[in-house]
């Protein structure tokens, strides 16, 4: 039967202690939200609905043009009451899946199994069974197996209390009786809350059957409330993320001590030392080695290319056998072909340099089209800015460039020219010479070096 799936998150999140939604604080680089949204897209449904309250616009704004329907949550008066606002728009006879914005661990797999278990029962419990299950309510199992209640601990006797196996509150139900099961919830109970666990109960008296699958992973099923649960679950993507390389071939020099925010993709000898972080779409190609202390963010790395520590790569494409860093900052648009140098304290940007060239110490290179075997002296820069524009500096292949030296955009530095040290170049040059621009040197006879003034 098709599929629709409600996603809530209208809560406020007090206890994020934050002005941001809570639903929105980021995990692994994107808001939790987006976890739950991206998974649940993976199981192909018909319709997406986000039920919204706290936060309403900030939400509409950060979530849109993604194909959801969303539905506004004005009074947050329960679980049970955020679903009944959504059976308006929901697709009449469609199966219902409910998941939660602040739940962001969640597996396909897992969801996928709970779908596939739900075809013998009108509603199926996504369960887990935690260490402690204090807090939780339980599932309570006739001999048969069959669910005849989910009782909260504040709820629960003695024995019940003793269950193990707890409720995440994920739940499918069966089309027929989604519209059903919903009208019968109401808010007869102390917090005077329209609670989605009670279907259970309705379905029970109306004789339907209830089930409950359990979550191999009792990590994925975990809530966050506040910023300390928010780290507990980082921490656990941050190791699911490293167990995932490691036995894809990587070498991590520390397991504990790498974030990836995103998607990295590996060849085979891959070597990663600590505190890397690996933000968005990055792909390291086979031997490539990853220093300490490097943040690479939506990057391409080629074969047998070395980052050294402290380096900064953002939005570029690094060829095979590339040396960077240490201590190198790598802006968006920067090409670098195969054999390419960029030393220490090298910033670069916008800039496409050529195979074999080298810009080894204290540099900057902006929008530039830097040709093949090029060496740069230390403390060039390239001046592409005149304070409203930007202008290109092409320096042609086999130019050598002295140290300190400035080249004043646009300019074309020609094929085999040397630019000697301390420079300010403002024209182009022609192939093959040598340019250079220099004051003569003087020496001033009767200079008195300044003294410091004493105070009076």
């Amino acid at each position: 039967m098709p599929l629709s799936i409600i996603i809530l998150a209208a809560g406020q999140g007090t206890r994020m202690k934050s002005s941001r939604p809570k639903v929105l604080h980021p995990l692994a680089g994107k808001p939790m939200l987006q976890h739950v949204i991206d998974k649940s897209f993976a199981l192909k449904p018909d319709q997406v609905i986000l039920v919204i309250g706290h936060g309403a616009d900030q939400l509409r704004a950060q979530m849109q043009n993604q194909e959801l329907e969303f539905v506004e949550q004005s009074e947050q008066l329960g679980t049970g009451h955020a679903v009944a606002q959504s059976l308006a728009v929901l697709k009449p006879d469609n199966d219902l899946l409910v998941l939660y914005g602040d739940v962001p661990m969640i597996s396909v797999d897992a969801l996928q199994t709970l779908l596939n278990n739900n075809k013998s029962s009108v509603v199926n419990v996504l369960s887990f069974l935690p260490d402690d299950s204090s807090g939780y309510g339980r599932i309570v199992r006739q001999t048969d197996d069959k669910v005849v209640a989910i009782v909260e601990e504040k709820d629960a006797n003695e024995s019940q209390k003793q269950i193990r196996e707890s409720n995440s509150g994920i739940v499918v139900i069966d089309g027929d009786q989604v519209k059903y099961l919903i009208d019968k919830l109401d808010n007869d109970n102390a917090q005077r809350e329209y609670y989605l666990t009670d279907v259970v109960k309705h379905a029970v008296a109306s004789g339907l059957s209830v089930s409950a699958t359990i979550c191999d992973d009792a990590n994925e099923v975990l809530g966050v409330n506040n910023q300390a649960q928010l780290a507990q679950v980082e921490a656990i993507y941050r190791q699911q993320q490293a167990s995932k390389l490691m036995n894809a071939g990587v070498k991590l020099y520390d397991p504990l001590r790498i974030d990836v925010r995103g998607s990295l993709t590996v060849g085979v000898d891959v070597e990663i030392d600590v505190n890397c972080v690996f933000i968005g779409d990055v792909k390291l190609g086979d031997n490539v080695s990853i220093a300490a202390n490097c943040v690479i963010a939506n990057s391409t790395i080629a074969a047998n290319s070395n980052i050294l520590p402290m380096t900064s790569i953002d939005t570029a494409s690094i060829g095979q056998r590339v040396s960077i860093g240490p201590f190198a900052r790598i802006r968006p648009g920067t090409e670098c072909a195969d054999e390419v140098k960029i030393g220490n304290f090298v910033e670069t940007k916008k800039s496409q340099i050529g195979a074999g060239s080298k810009v080894s110490h204290l540099s900057y290179i902006g929008d530039t089209e830097m040709g093949s075997d090029v060496n740069i002296g230390a403390g060039t820069i390239t001046c592409n800015y005149d304070g409203v524009n930007k202008f290109k500096t092409i320096i042609e292949d086999d130019v050598f460039v002295g140290s300190d030296t400035q080249l004043v955009a646009p300019v074309i530095v020609g094929k085999g020219s040397t630019i000697g040290a301390g420079s300010t170049i403002t024209r182009d040059t022609p192939e093959g010479k040598l340019t250079l621009t220099r004051a003569k040197q003087l020496t001033l006879s009767g200079w008195l070096r300044p003294v410091k003034k004493q105070q009076d």
